[in-house]
């Protein structure tokens, strides 16, 4: 999957910062790495799914990211993010 413009609308950036504090930055950051990203469910558009994605920040912080990805134009618009769980972190960290 590539990705060519992360999209964090202004709505999500509240949301992520208040209820998880997370900043689109660090969302952003795990998308630009090599995060192990997971289908997650069909979107509400054809062909436009949601997708998780599981990785590091540039300062460390594990993060699940949850993107719509738009393949005609290749951008990833986020739509939540948050600090991995420990099971994740643990599947994470031996893959």
């Amino acid at each position: 999957m590539r990705i060519d413009l992360i999209v964090c609308p202004e709505y999500v950036k509240e949301k992520l910062e208040s209820k998880h504090g997370v900043t689109c930055r660090e969302a952003q950051q795990v998308l630009l790495g090599q995060p192990r990203v997971r289908f997650a469910e069909h979107g509400h558009t054809q062909g436009e799914d949601v997708y998780a994605a599981f990785g590091q920040t540039f300062g460390g912080r594990h993060l699940a990211v949850f993107f719509i990805y738009k393949p005609a134009t290749k951008t990833a618009v986020i739509i939540s993010a948050r600090d991995m769980s420990d099971k994740e972190r643990r599947s994470y960290g031996r893959k």
